[in-house]
């Protein structure tokens, strides 16, 4: 068998459907709340921001939702990514696993984002939109959102959280190319953001305040709807490309995975690579470990409170719940900027609170010796989100040398690093450290939750 089981010439392996999770939970998640009512949200709630297509994916219980072919003939340029044997990282680990890794890094903005953002963009452009916003942490959801605007003819404006934005020019610049505005997250250009940079003129930002300024943009033209990069139903419901496409590839291989390791900052490629096989699970067939792995400087599934909480840190958005730090909690300026963001998805804090996924939080340190090490070994240099799934993957192995168990590791590689090669340069110099979260400001974020945390 080849180490690479890529079936790309052949675009009928291109998933038709999406997979939803939904239709298979045991239990069903928590409703999504109107803030002011604390009634759960119909569509008229969601209609200033979202097109009425999306909406439904939102809330919808069909396990397959079908990918539209316009959808599915912008996928042909990169799908179906390919899936790799790791076994010059096996080797080197001396481990009897066998590691698989999925590879998003082919897609045009070089991660797993334009799964959703085609899809997002399509859907908008047959609602009549004219402009798009959204936020963006690294800069890849903002890449993939400003590529697929490009494609469908709207015109989409990037809330960029600042420290990213003066971390990653070259990611700015992707943006730009491909005809998207970008602009530093808090920006004078919203009231939320101005009214955050009378407080601290030097804020380094965060996914919470872009969310915030991007909605308030969206809520306020009749011609600009939004865009979500993760989180919500329907963005990770697009992601299940990955997944089935991986399980698809290790039915060729004649394997199957006793382990799945996923980052975790949002929730879309952890989703996107465990709900297939977590649904196959749930279906009766055969069970699998899933592990989660987060920032140690924003650990929203390993230190955060299960609770109804803001999205955003202007508290426009409804009131979810999920594993949150807080909507006023302030991440540290770590590198894997996509993973800065003090919530996680409420479709994974569920399957997190029913027990089918664990967690475990690294320092960013560790996690770019792993990146290292599996560049050195694999030729593949990955994101700084992504090194946490390569640490995570590394452990397992590493765990089964120990206890002399061959399992089948697989894990979402989401994106390649080649707009981060910054924070190797400061890796390599010693100028890259571990970062922890202030406790106080974690305690204070907590103790600002909704009431309705505490009462539902």
């Amino acid at each position: 068998m080849s180490d690479s089981v890529k079936y790309l010439l052949d675009e009928t392996r291109i998933p038709k459907h999406w997979y939803n999770l939904m239709a298979d939970l045991p239990k069903p998640p928590p409703p999504v709340l109107h803030p002011g009512t604390l009634k759960p949200v119909g569509p008229d709630d969601l209609a200033p921001l979202f097109p009425m297509a999306l909406i439904a994916q939102e809330v919808a219980s069909e396990r397959e939702i079908e990918i539209p072919e316009p959808v599915r003939e912008v996928y042909r340029q990169w799908r179906v990514t390919p899936l790799y044997r790791a076994r010059r990282l096996e080797k080197a680990l001396q481990t009897p696993a066998r590691i698989y890794y999925k590879y998003e890094g082919v897609s045009p903005a070089g991660s797993h984002k334009p799964n959703t953002a085609v899809a997002q963009a399509f859907y908008n452009r047959e609602a009549g939109v004219k402009r798009l916003t959204t936020e963006t942490g690294a800069g890849q959801w903002g890449s993939s959102l400003a590529f697929a605007g490009a494609l469908f003819g709207i015109d989409v404006q990037i809330f960029m959280v600042r420290v990213s934005y003066n971390q990653k020019p070259y990611r700015r610049a992707l943006m730009e190319t491909y005809g998207a505005r970008c602009v530093a997250s808090p920006s004078t250009e919203t009231n939320f953001g101005r009214s955050v940079l009378a407080k601290s003129p030097e804020s380094n930002g965060s996914l919470g305040i872009a969310i915030s300024e991007a909605v308030e943009v969206a809520a306020s033209s009749d011609d600009t709807k939004y865009a979500l990069g993760s989180v919500l139903n329907h963005v990770l419901l697009h992601q299940t490309v990955i997944g089935l496409e991986a399980m698809a590839q290790l039915e060729m291989a004649d394997d199957y995975p006793d382990v799945i390791v996923g980052c975790t900052g949002g929730g879309s490629n952890f989703a996107g690579i465990v709900f297939p096989f977590l649904g196959s699970q749930l279906r009766g067939g055969r069970g699998v470990r899933i592990v989660a792995v987060e920032p140690a400087a924003c650990p929203s599934l390993t230190r955060g409170r299960y609770a109804y909480d803001f999205g955003d840190t202007g508290h426009m958005t409804p009131l979810a719940k999920m594993h949150t730090l807080g909507s006023t909690f302030m991440p540290p300026g770590f590198h894997a900027g996509g993973l800065r963001y003090h919530g996680m998805a409420p479709l994974v804090s569920h399957i997190k609170e029913l027990g089918l996924i664990d967690a475990r939080a690294y320092q960013q340190t560790e996690c770019f010796e792993a990146g290292v090490l599996f560049a050195r070994h694999e030729g593949i240099v990955p994101a700084p989100e992504a090194n946490h799934a390569v640490k995570g993957a590394i452990d397992e192995a590493l765990r089964c040398r120990e206890e002399g168990t061959s399992r089948a590791i697989l894990f979402n590689l989401c994106g390649h690093g080649h707009f981060d090669m910054q924070a190797y340069m400061d890796y390599f110099a010693g100028k890259l450290t571990d970062q922890d979260y202030d406790q106080a400001e974690l305690a204070m974020a907590l103790a600002g939750l909704p009431s309705v945390a505490e009462a539902m």
